[in-house]
């Protein structure tokens, strides 16, 4: 598809981004190269990167860079990544850019008079993590890309620098933690007007702080964020107000290149993301234990309780074993097919069975694991294929915004167990292998998902939604291998979700009612919810043409392609 161009995109009115959110509705096809994000400005970032003579992974820089401008309550470069990356050549490399722990944190730090403080770990200094996004970016560009960082993040600096129109989706999550962001001068400053009230739909956003920040990185590279002055204003910042992250803290990250998770599924191979990611772990579980029920033959509600049971028992344990693995003793064997045949053993297809406790798989001690959300994905006809998973955590992080800087930190903090047996914001439960510790990664959900056949790549997903995005991925790999679904209804289909603690299973207000009855005929307690978070995906028609999804649950989300112009 023909781009329109970025910059002229960013200033368009409020109805033609609406007319461009609808045309966008429909799935994407294309040749030569496809990128899927949340939001319109994102993917035609990607698309003029693949224009330009990019690859898939300079389209999944461009777009994550450019969300982190239009899309601040998810992401930016104040936040981490995960990047699962598919190169032409057949390598897999597998990105850890989560956020760690500054040298100064204690196990203890969230406990107030005995008790875990939430307030602590979920807004402000303490709430923080040291950043890895743009270490993320910078490496992937050096090991797999065609363009350099100066020049995919200057376009994303220019939509900083001249604004881009808030819509629905934007001014509601403002709306949601205007409050609280109120409570940093700088922050309130950005995002509120001079009554203290949420910018509105249709507000012109202009963020000149995070464009001069943008440029600088383009000028000097990711030395200036990690090595310079913005590590210096972030310590400053801390001092200040309490914090512990230094500038030393900065200097101090690293990428890490984990080994990817590798497991099959009714011929598939599908590769994830290994801890601290819980998501590859835990796909890979659940996706082996209902290999050993055939779903294409059930009818719906016995397919739905199968998942659901499969669901709770990982989740049983993801709350016991993971962790970083740097830190924690975090099994192999709960991806082992061995393993998941005995868990699938205590599924009644007629009953849900109680599951007080995690299980233990095979070498617990001995065969180790080496020591709010947005997701992008992105491929090209060469056979690179791109996932990434990026996060501030919840809306707009911790709601700091470093002064001069116009970069959101996050508030990875809390997704650390700040005490065993009490849940954090998502209601998931750790034990010790998730405590805070010095230099550690907090245990995270993300799930950046690439599905190979005859070991090629057919399909990149992944998904935001906190705990939900592992079961949104489990889903959408369900509903393509084992029901034939076509991508937009294998990642447009309702979802049910269950992460053991609370023993219920969440439904989105768009499931059969039968279901759910015959969900509570076995003995399930239902939780409904309207949404179950945003899933992106990227897939392969019969034709061998690349076909890009965005969520129909993310109102502005695109999928868009690209065909070279044949000579």
């Amino acid at each position: 598809m023909k781009s329109i161009g970025i910059r002229a995109l960013a200033v368009v009115t409020l109805t033609a981004l609406c007319s461009i959110s609808t045309t966008h509705a429909e799935p994407a096809t294309a040749r030569d190269g496809m990128v899927a994000t949340v939001h319109p400005l994102a993917t035609q970032a990607g698309v003029d990167a693949l224009e330009r003579g990019g690859n898939a992974i300079d389209a999944a820089v461009a777009a994550a860079l450019t969300l982190g401008v239009v899309d601040t309550h998810n992401s930016g470069i104040g936040g981490g990544c995960f990047a699962l990356i598919h190169l032409a050549d057949g390598t897999i490399l597998a990105l850890d850019g989560r956020e760690m722990a500054p040298a100064k944190a204690t196990r203890d730090m969230f406990i107030r008079d005995g008790k875990a403080d939430p307030k602590l770990s979920q807004t402000g200094a303490l709430a923080i993590g040291v950043p890895g996004s743009l270490a993320v970016y910078d490496f992937a560009l050096k090991h797999g890309g065609r363009l350099s960082l100066d020049n995919l993040i200057t376009p994303a600096a220019d939509i900083a620098e001249q604004g881009f129109i808030i819509d629905p989706a934007f001014a509601s999550r403002l709306e949601g933690v205007a409050e609280t962001l109120g409570q940093f001068p700088d922050s309130a400053a950005l995002m509120l007007d001079q009554d203290g009230k949420p910018h509105p739909v249709g507000h012109i956003h202009k963020q000149p702080d995070l464009a001069r920040t943008y440029r600088e990185i383009a000028r000097e590279g990711i030395g200036y964020y990690y090595n310079g002055p913005f590590a210096k204003a972030v310590d400053k910042w801390m001092s200040a107000n309490g914090g512990l992250i230094t500038a030393e803290d900065f200097a101090n990250y690293t990428v890490k290149q984990r080994e990817p998770v590798t497991s099959t599924y009714r011929g598939y191979q599908v590769i994830g993301f290994s801890p601290p990611s819980s998501g590859g772990v835990h796909v890979a579980q659940i996706l082996n234990i209902l290999e050993h029920f055939d779903l294409g033959q059930m009818d719906a509600p016995t397919r739905a309780h199968v998942t659901a049971e499969a669901m709770k028992l990982a989740f049983a344990d993801r709350a016991h074993w993971l962790g970083d693995p740097d830190f924690a003793k975090v099994p192999r064997g709960l991806a082992d097919p061995a393993y998941a045949e005995q868990l699938a053993t205590l599924i009644d297809l007629n009953i849900t069975a109680p599951v007080d406790s995690h299980s233990t798989p095979p070498g617990a001690d001995v065969n180790l694991f080496s020591r709010h959300t947005t997701h992008i994905a992105a491929a090209d006809s060469e056979g690179n294929w791109v996932a990434i998973t990026a996060t501030l955590n919840t809306s707009y992080g911790s709601k700091v915004l470093i002064p001069g800087t116009g970069v959101f930190m996050n508030n990875q903090m809390d997704d650390f167990s700040a005490q065993p047996g009490v849940p954090n914001y998502f209601g998931l439960l750790g034990a010790e292998a998730n405590s805070v510790e010095p230099g550690k990664r907090p245990l995270s959900s993300m799930s950046p998902t690439i599905v190979l056949k005859d070991g090629k790549p057919v399909l990149t997903l992944g998904a935001a939604g906190g705990p939900t995005i592992i079961t949104q991925v489990v889903q959408a790999i369900i509903n393509t291998i084992d029901l034939g679904m076509p991508l937009p209804g294998a990642v447009g289909e309702p979802r049910i979700h269950h992460q053991w603690r609370p023993d219920r299973v969440s439904v989105e207000s768009t499931v059969d009612p039968e279901l759910i009855d015959a969900l509570k005929q076995r003995g399930h307690e239902i939780h409904p919810r309207s949404s179950m978070g945003v899933t992106q995906a990227i897939g392969m028609t019969d034709n061998g043409n690349l076909i890009g999804v965005h969520d129909p649950r993310a109102s502005n989300g695109a999928a868009d392609g690209y065909d070279r112009t044949e000579p």
